[in-house]
């Protein structure tokens, strides 16, 4: 039987057709979202019930693939949704009512409680997806939304491409000779990376390889990257190695003359005063000369003991100049940008000159010698707390260093180490 949403081609208006073509798109999506909160129950029903068992089926993945043709991870996804759900009443009515859409569901439910919900379905309200992924990046259940203005934490992308034989077996070559211009194992992250930076171009000796643009705020130090119009967060030890071999542009605001003059009778008292923002000079962290110099004493080759990189390095500040480094050789070594991250994420400890380097682990251990992966991942966790926090890289590298020398906390925790930094940081 015919209905209005569904007439024939024949007798549609044109001028009309986009009223019914929402309509009818409006409807599907009230009744899919409703379709989803119902499945949603049966499948928690089915899960728990052991319905696969029943039915002769080997896992419930299966079952699930047969019936409804979900993936094992689609149907995992599915089922934390439904289990959450089943505590979320107020999510679950919007589900069932269709002004709220499964995609939506989805991500308030990694975050919701019973006690928060409300708050994060008014924060949702009006939102996309992929907005609702932003709102949601780095929080845990129980933590509350993000106020306006609060800086978005840097959360880690993934990349997934089909591609035919022929290119992935091309992308495979590619892998291997960069790791073995690396000279060594290579994770997925910094093969990516070095791609990435081929593809951009070949690194010029007179200038730094950082030819990405970076937004830093000066008050909370949080950072983005500007990528294709998005700005996308980063952690702070990226914005840590730009500001060690970089280009920088400075912004400086200046006031006019006047701007302690009274102002006229007529403006109100709050009327703010107009400024004037002036672009500063773009300027190396490291002068060209000088980098040239660098690179040319370490024959263009990462510092670190075994590191045989000389793709797209940098030059390092042994001592950062946040904490009165200066631009000198012997302040500078070239380094890769694997152990540059590392040393700036406080994995690594450099110290000495460039003619007596020392290079160790998180734990003080010499670099290159048996660790105690325990006791170097306990400390990297220590200096990545810390940072987040807001302490600066030279206070958490000194606390740090007065815990390492502390025979007492040799065997410390994490949360045993952080407590004690934080009591020696606020004290010192």
């Amino acid at each position: 039987m015919a209905t209005a949403e569904a007439a024939p081609s024949n007798v549609r208006d044109p001028a009309t057709d986009w009223v019914r073509a929402h309509t009818v798109l409006t409807r599907i999506a009230r009744e899919r979202a409703a379709a989803d909160a119902e499945e949603a129950v049966w499948l928690l029903v089915a899960w728990r019930s052991r319905t696969h068992v029943h039915l002769g089926y080997g896992s419930f993945s299966e079952y699930i693939e047969r019936l409804l043709g979900y993936s094992p991870r689609a149907t995992r996804e599915k089922l934390r949704v439904a289990e959450a759900l089943d505590s979320l009443p107020r999510t679950t009515r919007a589900l069932e009512l269709g002004t709220l859409s499964w995609c939506a569901a989805r991500e308030l439910t990694r975050v919701a409680t019973p006690d928060t919900e409300t708050t994060w379905l008014d924060a949702a309200n009006g939102k996309t997806t992929r907005e609702l992924e932003h709102l949601v990046a780095g929080k845990r259940p129980g933590d509350l939304p993000p106020q306006p203005g609060d800086p978005e934490p840097p959360r880690r992308h993934l990349l997934h491409f089909e591609v035919s034989p022929e290119t992935f077996g091309t992308f495979r070559q590619a892998m291997q000779a960069l790791r073995h211009a690396a000279g060594g194992h290579l994770e997925d992250d910094a093969l990516l990376l070095a791609m990435a930076r081929q593809v951009l171009g070949a690194p010029d000796e007179n200038r730094t390889i950082h030819r990405i643009s970076y937004e830093m705020c000066p008050s909370c130090r949080q950072g983005a990257q500007l990528a294709a119009g998005e700005r996308i967060p980063v952690a702070a030890e990226i914005l840590a190695m730009a500001a060690c071999d970089g280009e920088h542009i400075g912004v400086r605001e200046v006031r006019p003359a006047n701007e302690n003059q009274a102002p006229p009778a007529t403006e109100p008292l709050s009327t703010p005063r107009p400024s004037v923002t002036h672009m500063g000079r773009a300027r190396q962290a490291v002068p060209p000369a000088l980098r040239r110099a660098v690179l040319l004493r370490d024959r263009h080759r990462c510092r670190v003991p075994g590191c045989t990189n000389t793709h797209y390095v940098d030059v390092h500040h042994i001592r950062p100049r946040a904490e009165g480094g200066r631009n000198t050789r012997e302040n500078l070594i070239t380094i890769c940008t694997a152990h540059h991250r590392a040393t700036h994420r406080g994995e690594l400890i450099i110290e000495g000159s460039p003619a007596e380097l020392r290079v160790q682990h998180a734990d003080g251990t010499p670099y290159g010698e048996p660790i105690a992966a325990g006791s170097a991942e306990a400390y990297a966790k220590v200096y990545a707390g810390l940072r987040q926090l807001g302490f600066r890289e030279r206070d958490v590298s000194a606390v740090l260093a007065k815990l390492r020398a502390d025979a007492g906390l040799a065997a410390a925790s994490v949360n045993v180490l952080l407590r004690e930094a934080l009591r020696r940081i606020r004290t010192s």
